[in-house]
């Protein structure tokens, strides 16, 4: 049994996979995707926080997506492509499954059961940068913080959060001054606590509310995408049993 829900999500698919599986351990700033440059591995996360950011040419990110033990990195793999134009890096220190890209790729050719469901996850990925750029153009800065606190909260598995001034500043592409009174004014409403390098969630539901429809949206495709994968599965063992009574 794997921590990754992608991964549990397979049934017979794990097959064409499991031969190739290797677990990784994940440090604070290991970059797991370079941009423009091949990609050689897909991680499935297991613990801890992967994030994916854009550069412009003068240096300054933006935060494009994250990744927890809901999903995995290089996405771009399923679609076809052996790079992409963002980074891949630690956020938070755990540990990853990681297989071959081209074995990942040769799967999917293989069970078209395995590429429907990766090819699901990948949609949910492209949810997840949709609800990023609307964040990003409609709400304010402390709407897009209380949304950055919560995806990264959901995918810790725990209420204390690395999270530096800097690295904030780096997802959401504001000044560190600007963070600051973010954080403050999130903590004067007793939503979060926040310490050198660390969050803490005191009241998760005022985020949400803060946060608004930047963050439910995102919510509900992930839950969308493995209940299909949950159908899928319930789908494939009934067929199976009428197959065998035949």
């Amino acid at each position: 049994m794997f921590r990754n829900e992608l991964l549990n999500s397979f049934s017979d698919e794990m097959r064409w996979l499991e031969a190739d599986l290797q677990p990784v351990k994940l440090d604070v700033g290991d970059i797991l995707v370079e941009p423009d440059a091949p990609i050689q591995h897909v991680h499935f996360i297991e613990r801890g926080i992967v994030a994916a950011v854009t550069t412009t040419q003068g240096g300054r990110s933006l935060e494009v997506f994250s990744v927890g033990r809901e999903g995995m990195t290089g996405v771009s793999v399923l679609l076809g492509a052996d790079r992409t134009s963002w980074r891949s890096f630690v956020q938070e220190a755990g540990s990853a499954i990681r297989i071959p890209a081209w074995a990942i790729r040769e799967a999917a050719e293989r069970s078209p059961s395995l590429r429907e469901r990766l090819l699901r996850y990948a949609h949910s990925v492209m949810v997840q940068l949709a609800e990023t750029a609307l964040a990003l153009g409609h709400y304010s800065l402390n709407q897009r913080l209380a949304r950055l606190i919560l995806m990264s909260h959901d995918r810790a598995g725990s209420d204390e959060l690395l999270m530096t001034h800097e690295f904030v500043a780096m997802m959401l592409g504001v000044r560190r001054a600007g963070v600051s009174t973010a954080l403050a004014f999130l903590e004067g409403e007793g939503m979060i606590r926040s310490t050198r390098g660390k969050v803490s969630i005191r009241n998760r539901s005022k985020l949400v509310a803060m946060a608004g429809g930047s963050y439910n949206r995102f919510g509900t495709a992930s839950t969308n995408f493995y209940e299909a994968a949950r159908t899928v599965q319930t789908e494939n063992a009934f067929q199976a049993g009428t197959n065998q009574q035949h």
